[in-house]
């Protein structure tokens, strides 16, 4: 599924150095992981990021692909390479290098929440084919482009969004503290054991994807509506983006209260 390639420790700021205290303090996973989004500059940004917003919109364009008569060529048209029909793990791979191709004809350097997009897409996606394709290892052929094809309803497509947006903001947390937990374990320390850090880190994945609920009803409604309108669209899923992400940081902001 690729490799992670993020970059170095964490920035010298002030809102760092708050996250960095409520870790060594008595701070809540709650109030790390608010604390953790507010520091991350990039996040607050993420409808701004092109390698986060095309991984949205390929995301947006499968189900149609799914229902042409040609799904490889469909896929072709934007820009994700399969031969024949894909199985789950195929198609899902196939995203994610058409992802990396996209981000590499920009020749700009890559963000570490472009990556971490990438990499939570390619999960989503496997994650959602699989859960969906009856007799994915048997005869059928089809099998992974009929579950894809699935995921082009309101319904399904909030709960297929919702999946992607708790990955993405659970890595994102996790990727930021785990750099600091490390630091925070021994006898006279905030964590006595690797297990307790662990536990810790743990809970702040879990605040992340509880929190990633509110992006449901509101990701499957902008979904129906622009597909209806024909207007499924990069800039309007710049905005999607960028309105979910708020959306994602004040429920996190509230359950950090």
């Amino acid at each position: 599924m690729g490799h992670i390639r993020l970059g170095g420790g964490l920035p010298r700021t002030k809102k760092w150095r708050e996250v960095v205290a409520l870790v060594a303090g008595d701070g809540t996973p709650a109030e790390v992981a608010d604390a953790t989004i507010q520091a991350a500059e990039e996040f607050l940004h993420a409808g701004a990021d092109p390698a986060v917003v095309h991984t949205v919109w390929l995301l947006t364009q499968l189900p149609d692909a799914a229902r042409s008569a040609d799904f490889a060529a469909a896929l072709a048209a934007v820009g994700v390479s399969v031969k024949g029909q894909p199985s789950a793990v195929e198609l899902a791979s196939a995203v994610g290098r058409a992802v990396d191709e996209y981000v590499t004809s920009l020749g700009r350097p890559r963000s570490d929440l472009g990556e971490m997009a990438r990499l939570s897409a390619v999960e989503t996606l496997a994650s959602a084919t699989f859960e969906r394709a009856p007799g994915l290892f048997g005869p059928n052929p089809d099998a992974a482009r009929e579950a894809v094809a699935r995921i082009g309803t309101e319904h399904q497509f909030g709960e297929f969004a919702r999946t992607f947006f708790a990955r993405l903001t659970e890595r994102s947390l996790v990727h930021y503290v785990s750099r600091e937990l490390p630091l925070h374990i021994g006898t006279d320390a905030r964590f006595q054991t690797a297990a307790q850090q662990r536990d810790f880190q743990d809970a702040v994945a879990l605040h992340a994807r509880q929190a990633s609920k509110i992006v449901e009803t509101f990701a499957g409604g902008w979904y129906s509506k622009a597909r209806f309108e024909h207007d499924l669209t990069p800039d309007r899923t710049a905005r999607f983006v960028g309105y979910a992400m708020k959306k994602l940081r004040d429920e996190l902001r509230m359950g950090a209260a």
